[in-house]
């Protein structure tokens, strides 16, 4: 029977816990930074088959015990094995990084390197038909290695984003993209109208879409109904580094989401990509804030540490506000 505050009490792995009534055991341990389909639980003393766990409601006075497979001898700490997925597909860094406004594409590959990444934005253009002996982008980042992301960066409608990401499949056999329509060039701003009537289509045609969009959990829940794979808010206008201007909404949005939440535009410093992490976001896309640095490896390697301690600080669950000072050290005894 629940408790009066709409809590249940339970033993995870030995130690006494109280959790919402009604949760689930998958959602159980998402909130304990585990990912479902690495564990196995065991509930009462009988093992829950995996495909159930999100059907499965934690009750008063369960005896829980998760578990998952380590080396011998390993005793590194959870965040080494911290991961998120999306589409099926698993990281483990949490920050992804663009590719334009680099001095070159050697300077994009030292601050990729910097940054930990395991995805790169990359836009869709013209092949340089009148120089066969330029450079290209995969001469310095190897997509074996490392994933593109195709974008649709610079389409103002749904149909120009459509062809383009379309192209993007044809040439690289890419299904996961990021998608963003834009509404007209001063702001920058996702047309949310043509950005929906997108990501149907894409989703339709068999795409896994990304979707670049308002910092609007109604804007984000829609995306994720019509098919987006993960919900992409702007932080702050593309380019702006000011940071995140709003972060009721993007909690918002994390909390009632279902898809992984990346912050996407308007992160300037390492402040804000933490930021980002501390409010629960799966991950941060930045490309300004590393290519317009004064030394963007640098800045590359701060970023990568910022979204690290975000984190961290986020599942290790903050301290509770006050309004007034709570002394850190003991008044008896005081001479």
């Amino acid at each position: 029977m629940a408790h009066t505050d709409g809590t249940v009490s339970i033993t995870v792995n030995g130690e006494h816990k109280r959790v919402s009534a009604g949760l689930t055991l998958a959602a159980l341990a998402t909130e304990l930074g585990l990912a479902v389909d690495k564990v196995a639980v065991e509930r009462n003393l009988e093992v829950v088959p995996r495909s159930t766990l999100g059907d499965v409601c934690v009750e008063d006075g369960d005896d829980l015990e998760i578990v998952h497979f380590v080396g011998g001898g390993d005793h590194a700490v959870a965040v080494d094995t911290d991961s998120w997925t999306v589409a099926g597909r698993t990281f483990r860094s949490r920050l992804i990084v663009g590719t334009g406004k680099y001095k070159d594409f050697a300077q994009n590959a030292a601050a990729v390197e910097a940054s930990g990444a395991e995805i790169v934005t990359v836009a869709v253009r013209r092949v340089n038909v009148s120089d066969r002996n330029a450079p290209m982008l995969t001469d310095f980042i190897d997509p074996k290695r490392i994933t593109y992301l195709p974008n649709t960066a610079g389409c103002f409608e749904a149909e120009s984003a459509i062809r383009t990401l379309r192209l993007a499949r044809e040439a690289g056999g890419w299904d996961l993209v990021k998608l963003e329509v834009l509404g007209e060039a001063k702001t920058l701003y996702p047309d949310m109208v043509e950005t929906l009537r997108a990501t149907e289509v894409l989703a339709k045609e068999g795409f896994l879409p990304m979707v670049y969009c308002v910092d609007d959990p109604i804007a984000a829940k829609r995306l994720e109904d019509v098919g987006a794979v993960a919900i992409m808010p702007l932080g702050a206008p593309i380019g702006s580094g000011l940071g995140i201007q709003n972060r009721v909404t993007i909690r918002l949005i994390v909390e009632g989401a279902g898809v992984p939440v990346l912050v996407d535009a308007g992160v300037g410093s390492a402040s804000d990509a933490a930021v980002a992490m501390e409010l629960g976001c799966d991950g941060v896309l930045m490309n300004t804030a590393i290519a317009e640095a004064k030394d963007p490896i640098m800045m590359a390697a701060a970023m990568k540490a910022a979204v690290e301690a975000g984190r961290l600080s986020y599942r290790a669950g903050r301290m509770g506000m006050r309004r007034y000072a709570d002394p850190s050290s003991p008044l008896a005894g005081l001479i």
